[in-house]
């Protein structure tokens, strides 16, 4: 058994005597509900943990992505599979990063990062630097213009309006050109497999929500706090398809974990 987590922070983890995991739901871009309990992404992570707990502690990365994707797909609505063939954007869908203690393997599904000791690892997703370094510049022409202001930003955020029809655009390359979980099939050469070596003292495993992922999950978090100051639209050095909001302490959701394999 993988030894007790050392740190962890938020949902969307799961631990097992055999797996051990962060699954991030992804924000909605369709009005479309699959559930009347969650958004979809949360009712993707909901899925995504039922199908860790029971699976079999042998299975390779190829199984578990075609055992998950189908797990998924057998919660929608028959009636609804043509739309969600045609409309990526409507699925539930998810990333996310799996130990396995039996293979000694890491699994990125998604856009999701992990440290194996202190060498980092992700598993960025096309286009999505491309669309907020776009989200920055409508940010900044709208300051430059005084039709905006960071606080107005932060309240409504008209510049990830502006970007919204290319983040679901880039949705038609959804297990095409990049991985996810989302009930359809997963094109496993697009799945980051690595293997942790015997001599490894810790491994983290993390959500995008952290910008700079670091050993501990008190300086992750001082990080995280150090970019809201500095920086909370996201549109410096560091830029994302959306700000920290007004009232909020981070600008995605996050999970934190760091354990001794």
């Amino acid at each position: 058994m993988a030894k007790s987590p050392t740190t962890e922070a938020e949902d969307g983890i799961v631990t097992t005597d055999d797996f051990i995991a962060v699954i991030d739901g992804s924000t909605s871009k369709s009005a479309l509900r699959l559930t009347h309990n969650a958004s979809n992404g949360r009712f993707c992570m909901t899925l995504i943990a039922e199908y860790l707990r029971q699976a079999d502690k042998g299975m390779t990365c190829g199984e578990f992505c075609s055992g998950v994707s189908a797990y998924v797909r057998s919660h929608y609505p028959d009636g609804l599979l043509p739309r969600l063939a045609e409309h990526p954007e409507d699925r539930a869908t998810a990333s996310c990063v799996v130990y396995s203690r039996a293979r000694r393997e890491v699994w990125m599904v998604g856009d999701c990062q992990c440290l194996v000791d202190n060498a980092l690892y992700e598993n960025l997703k096309p286009c999505e630097a491309a669309i907020a370094g776009k989200r920055a510049e409508a940010a900044k022409r709208m300051m430059d213009e005084g039709k905006a202001t960071i606080t107005s930003l932060r309240h409504d955020d008209t510049a990830r309006k502006s970007i919204l029809a290319d983040l679901v655009a880039s949705m038609a390359g959804q297990n095409v050109e990049y991985a996810v979980i989302d009930g359809f099939a997963i094109p496993t050469e697009k799945v980051r497999i690595i293997p942790v070596p015997s001599e490894t003292k810790n491994i983290t495993l993390a959500s995008d929500g952290y910008p700079f992922l670091k050993p501990t999950l008190a300086e992750s978090e001082l990080a995280l706090q150090a970019q809201l100051r500095s920086d909370p639209l996201n549109i410096g050095c560091f830029k994302a398809t959306k700000g920290f909001m007004e009232g909020s302490n981070s600008f995605d959701d996050r999970a934190y974990i760091r354990f001794e394999p």
